[in-house]
C-alpha cells in the first residue's frame, strides 16, 4: 500500500493521535492489526502478542497506565523479526532506539523511556482496545508514515482505498497545474476577498 497516511484519514480512515510517532526517520508501515493491552507498567502482554502474531501482523498496543515505561526494545524487536511480524504502534514509551533503526523495524510510539516494564500483570491480546479516541480492532490496517499513523477498519478498507486512490491521482494532476503555473486559489476555488491587508512589497 502507497497511498499515504493524511490521504487514508482525508478518504475514511482514522488517524491516531499525533503523540504516536515513527522512532526513526523513514520508518513505515501497512499491515493488519493483531491489539494488545497491557497493564500500568508491564509489558507482559506484548510478549505474548509477540509469539501469537501471525507473520505480515503489526501489534498495535494500548496501555492503561504508566506510559512512560519502555515496554519494547531491542530483545522484542528481534524477536518480531524472526516472526515475520511488520512492526509495532503503541501508546506508551520504547527504548533501544538506536538499535531499532538498525534493525529497520517500524515502530510507532508515544515516545521513548529508558526505565523497562515489568512482565507478571497479565493483560489482554485480540481484544478492542482504544488510542485516544480510536477503536482498534485485530484485523483493522493500520498504516504509518512520517505524518503519524491512520488506521483503517477491516470492513471498511475497500471504501476507504477507492476514494483515496482517487484522491491521490487528483493531487498528481494537481501538483502538475501548479508547476505550470496555477495557484491553489484557482484549483480549489478559494475566495482571497476574505483576506485583508496588503501584499508586501518584493524586495
Amino acid at each position: 500500500m502507497t497511498l499515504g497516511t493524511a490521504t487514508l484519514a482525508e478518504s475514511g480512515g482514522s488517524p491516531l493521535p499525533p503523540r504516536i510517532r515513527a522512532v526513526w526517520a523513514g520508518a513505515s508501515l501497512a499491515a493488519p492489526a493483531l491489539t494488545v493491552w497491557c497493564r500500568p507498567g508491564d509489558n507482559l502482554a506484548v510478549h505474548v502478542g509477540v509469539a501469537a502474531a501471525q507473520q505480515g501482523q503489526a501489534l498495535v498496543v494500548a496501555v492503561a497506565g504508566t506510559p512512560d515505561r519502555g515496554y519494547w526494545g531491542e530483545v522484542l524487536t528481534t524477536a518480531a523479526e524472526a516472526r515475520g511480524i511488520a512492526g509495532l504502534v503503541i501508546d506508551a514509551c520504547v527504548r533501544d532506539v538506536g538499535a531499532l533503526q538498525r534493525h529497520r523495524f517500524p515502530v510507532f510510539s508515544a515516545g521513548t523511556a529508558i526505565r523497562g516494564a515489568a512482565k507478571e500483570a497479565g493483560g489482554r491480546i485480540g481484544s478492542t482496545i482504544r488510542i485516544g479516541d480510536v477503536a482498534v480492532e485485530s484485523g483493522d490496517w493500520v498504516v504509518g508514515d512520517a505524518d503519524g499513523v491512520t488506521v483503517v477498519a477491516g470492513a471498511e478498507l475497500v471504501a476507504v482505498l477507492d476514494p483515496a486512490r482517487a484522491r491521490a491521482a487528483r493531487e498528481a494532476e494537481m501538483f502538475g497545474r501548479l508547476r505550470d503555473g496555477a495557484t491553489t486559489l484557482d484549483l480549489l476555488g478559494l475566495d482571497p476577498s476574505k483576506v485583508t491587508g496588503e501584499p508586501a512589497e518584493p524586495k
